[in-house]
């Protein structure tokens, strides 16, 4: 059995996604994951955390949180990325566990954007992967407010 995929076929599926308002956002998200990534990438964002890494571990005895290699680091995310673009048809049809995870995320990627923000006001200078920042503050908000603005399935009900 061949599975050919016909250029309208394909169309059709990803205007379906993009008309589900958890598929578009989750999308825009993975899309600013992704421009934050090239952001630290070209300004220098790994050292800076390898050498704050290293210090937290020294102060603190520990063999956590981890350092990495430049391509080990970059490799991971784009794995990361290219996973999050390939769950879209899963977040597009929701239910509890999908929202709770991409609510999750959505808190862990405000962090980051918060932290690279924050960072920049604390020492007085444009910390790695600023200026995609306030993009992936902006989308996951927005995954956010879409997981907790689901409905709530009526009793007896196991999908949305």
């Amino acid at each position: 059995m061949e599975l050919i995929v016909t250029k309208q076929v394909l169309a059709k599926t990803i205007r379906n996604l993009l008309k589900n308002k958890n598929a578009t956002t989750w999308v825009l998200m993975i899309s600013a994951v992704a421009a934050h990534v090239i952001d630290e990438a070209s300004t220098g964002f790994l050292p800076l955390y390898n050498n704050l890494a290293q210090s937290v571990r020294a102060s603190l005895g520990l063999s956590f949180p981890p350092t990495f290699s430049f391509e080990t680091w970059l490799v991971g995310l784009i794995a990361a990325i290219i996973i999050g673009f390939a769950l879209t048809p899963l977040v597009s049809r929701g239910g509890r566990l999908i929202r709770i995870l991409t609510t999750v995320l959505g808190i862990l990627m405000i962090l980051n954007a918060l932290g690279h923000m924050l960072g920049s006001v604390y020492v007085g200078r444009l910390m790695p992967g600023f200026w995609s920042s306030p993009f992936l503050l902006v989308t996951a908000v927005f995954v956010v407010i879409r997981g907790f603005s689901q409905p709530r399935p009526a009793a007896g009900k196991t999908r949305e």
